[in-house]
């Protein structure tokens, strides 16, 4: 396909007026540029139905560097971080899994996890998160077997972090691990 082209020349205007007319429209003000700019951003709202919960955050573990020996790393449901063996905590990262929910005042309900371990996949060797620990008064290791905690919030609102251990092979490959956990809530 082809295009054409049609140039029309304008007359050139010569002389003091023509000149004239340029410096007089390059005397004129600029006017300034009104602008106007939107950004859209959401909003977002969870509205719970009574005897629910949801997950607010993840289990995180944080940064970690191998070594050429073996070792753990343990996140509490308070948020604290440690380790032992061969690996070395890097920055301050990792924290619990948060879970919030809404039920009954005085109610109680029995929590319990999907598995006592899972597998954390990634890059190298799968790594096995275990000892997961809920942070209720006191705090308690979950299992498969329910335990038993109180809504004591008037308005029903509750929360609760869950920890765990996470076993880091010797020399584990660098990248990101991930696994899934499942908490079950049964209200009594």
């Amino acid at each position: 396909m082809r295009t054409s082209h049609i140039i029309c020349p304008l007359p050139m205007q010569r002389g003091p007026i023509a000149l004239g007319t340029a410096f007089a429209l390059c005397l004129v003000p600029a006017a300034p540029a009104l602008a106007q700019a939107n950004t859209p951003a959401q909003a977002e709202a969870i509205v719970l139905r009574p005897l629910s919960f949801f997950k607010v955050n993840d289990l995180d573990f944080g940064d970690i560097i191998p070594s050429a020996s073996a070792g753990t790393v343990t996140i509490e449901p308070d948020g604290s971080r440690s380790r032992t063996g061969g690996v070395t905590l890097a920055g301050n990262a990792g924290e619990p899994a948060r879970f919030a929910g809404l039920g009954s005042f005085n109610r109680q309900v029995n929590i319990s996890l999907g598995s006592n371990t899972i597998w954390l996949t990634g890059p190298g060797v799968r790594m096995r998160v275990r000892d997961f620990e809920i942070g209720s008064t006191p705090t308690a290791i979950l299992s498969t077997t329910p335990t038993r905690f109180r809504i004591t919030s008037p308005l029903g609102n509750y929360n609760f972090p869950v920890g765990g251990t996470l076993e880091v092979g010797a020399n584990q490959a660098p990248g990101d691990y991930s696994g899934t956990f499942t908490i079950t809530l049964n209200y009594l």
